[in-house]
C-alpha cells in the first residue's frame, strides 16, 4: 500500500475563517458560539448556535467558480478547499489531471425546508394540491451537494476520483478516509478532501429539538452551552462551517519539496446497527471503527497519545464514547489526552470530523492539545482525562480522530507525525 501524507490545510469555521486562526481559537480556548442570527429564534426553544461570522465568499472564491451559485454551506467548503491547496503548494499541474480527485462531505442536497413548508402551507391555503411555489433552476443548484465538488474539482482540473458523502456527522470522515484509500490503491496521487455543512435553518433547528439532541438550557450563556463529557451536558449546539486537506502520496509529495503536517496512517469505518439517534452504550460500532483504525496504523493503542472526541455534549454519546476508549485502550486509557473542539466550534455535522482531524495536525505538529471547555462538574463515570479548561503542553506522535453520527456511522482516522518531519 503507498504511504498518505497530508501537505495543505484549509477552514472556515465559527473560530476562524482560515486553518490557522481557527487553530489559535481552539487552543486558546476561545468559543464560537452565541445567539443565532441567521433567523429569529426568539420564540424557539433553542436559541444558540456556532455561526460562521465575518466571511466573504466573493473574496474567497474567485468568480470563475461562481461563488453565486453555491448555497451557505457549499461556500465554506469550496474556500476551505481553495486555502487548502494554497497552503499545499498545489494547484492545475502540479499532478496529471487524471490522477487528482476530490471527496467531500455533506448534508445531502435538498431543497431548502423553509421552501417545502411554504409550498405545503400554499396548497393548504389554496386548496390545491399541485400547488408548487416557483423555485430558480440556480437555487436547484445550490442546495445540489455535487456543486461545490465540482467547483473544487474545477479549480484543480481534477478529473480523477470524485467522491460525495453524506453520513451526517461522519461525512468528513468517510471522505478524508476514501480519499486515503484511493491514493493508498494507486488510483490518485492527490486528493481533496475534507466536508462542510450548515444546518442552521428554523426547520433544522426545530427538528433536532424535537429529537431532544440539542441543549435549551443555555440560551442566556451561550458561550457555556457545549458542555462535553459536562455532568451538566444536556445537548449539542448547532455549528457550521467546512474544512479540507490535500493528500497526496507521500514519494511524489516528497519529490516535488511538498511541506509535510502529518501523515494519515490509519482508517476504520462502521455501522452500529443499533437506534437511529442513539450511540449503544456498550460503545459497539465505535470500538470497532476505532481498533480498525488503530490496527492499520499499525502503532498499537500506546502509540496512540491523543484522542481527538467526537465529544458531542450530548448524556448518551460521551459515555458509549468514554466506554468505547476504555474497552480499546484498556488501562492505556487512562494515559491518553482527550478533547473534544465542539466544545467551542459547536456540532459542525458533515464539517466536524474535518475539524478534529485539524486538532490532531496541531497537536502532532506543535505539541499542543486544544482543551475542552465548559468542563466544570466532573462526572464519575467519565474519569478520563478530557484536558479540562486550558490547552496542555504535551508530545503527541499520533492521535486517533472519532466521528459518529446520526444513523449509526462510525469513523476513526489515524494521523502521525512524519518521520521527516518529526
Amino acid at each position: 500500500m503507498k504511504r498518505v501524507v497530508i501537505t495543505g490545510a484549509g477552514a472556515v469555521t465559527p473560530l476562524g475563517n482560515t486553518a490557522a486562526s481557527t487553530w489559535r481559537a481552539l487552543c486558546e480556548g476561545r468559543s464560537g458560539i452565541g445567539r443565532l442570527t441567521v433567523f429569529d429564534a426568539s420564540s424557539f426553544p433553542v436559541r444558540i448556535a456556532a455561526q460562521v461570522r465575518d466571511f466573504d465568499a466573493r473574496a474567497a472564491i474567485p468568480a470563475a467558480l461562481g461563488p453565486g451559485r453555491l448555497g451557505r454551506a457549499g461556500r465554506f467548503g469550496v474556500a476551505a478547499a481553495l486555502e487548502a491547496l494554497r497552503d499545499a503548494d498545489a494547484g492545475p499541474g502540479t499532478y496529471p489531471a487524471e490522477a487528482c480527485g476530490v471527496a467531500m462531505g455533506a448534508s445531502v442536497g435538498r431543497p431548502d425546508l423553509q421552501f417545502l413548508v411554504d409550498t405545503g402551507l400554499l396548497r393548504q391555503r389554496t386548496g390545491r394540491p399541485d400547488a408548487f411555489l416557483r423555485q430558480a433552476p440556480r437555487q436547484v443548484l445550490a442546495d445540489n451537494q455535487n456543486l461545490p465538488l465540482s467547483a473544487v474539482a474545477q479549480a484543480l482540473d481534477a478529473r480523477g476520483p470524485a467522491i460525495g458523502t453524506s453520513t451526517a456527522c461522519s461525512g468528513s470522515g468517510h471522505a478524508i478516509g476514501e480519499a486515503y484509500r484511493c491514493i493508498q490503491e494507486g488510483d490518485a496521487d492527490l486528493m481533496v478532501a475534507g466536508g462542510h455543512d450548515s444546518l442552521t435553518t428554523w426547520c433544522d433547528l426545530l427538528g433536532f429539538s424535537l429529537l431532544g439532541a440539542m441543549t435549551s438550557e443555555w440560551n442566556d450563556e451561550p458561550e457555556r452551552g457545549s458542555r462535553p463529557f459536562d455532568a451538566d451536558r444536556s445537548g449539542f449546539v448547532v455549528g457550521e462551517g467546512g474544512v479540507a486537506f490535500v493528500l497526496e502520496e507521500r514519494d511524489h509529495a516528497l519529490a516535488r519539496g511538498a511541506r509535510v503536517l502529518a501523515e494519515l496512517v490509519g482508517y476504520g469505518s462502521t455501522l452500529n446497527a443499533w437506534r437511529i439517534t442513539d450511540s449503544p452504550p456498550d460503545g459497539s460500532g465505535a470500538v470497532q471503527a476505532m481498533e480498525a483504525a488503530i490496527a492499520e496504523s499499525r502503532l498499537g493503542p500506546e502509540g496512540i497519545d491523543y484522542v481527538v472526541a467526537h465529544g458531542t455534549g450530548t448524556p448518551g454519546n460521551d459515555l458509549s464514547e468514554t466506554v468505547a476508549i476504555k474497552k480499546v485502550f484498556g488501562e492505556h486509557a487512562h494515559r491518553l489526552v482527550i478533547s473534544s473542539p465542539k466544545s467551542m466550534a459547536g456540532h459542525l455535522t458533515s464539517a466536524g470530523a474535518g475539524l478534529n482531524v485539524l486538532a490532531a495536525i496541531g497537536a502532532v505538529r506543535d505539541s499542543l492539545v486544544p482543551p475542552t471547555v465548559n468542563l466544570d462538574t466532573p462526572d464519575r463515570r467519565l474519569d478520563l482525562d478530557y484536558v479540562p479548561h486550558r490547552a496542555r503542553r504535551t508530545r503527541v506522535s499520533a492521535a486517533l480522530i472519532n466521528a459518529f453520527a446520526f444513523g449509526g456511522t462510525n469513523t476513526g482516522l489515524v494521523v502521525a507525525a512524519h518521520p521527516e518531519e518529526t
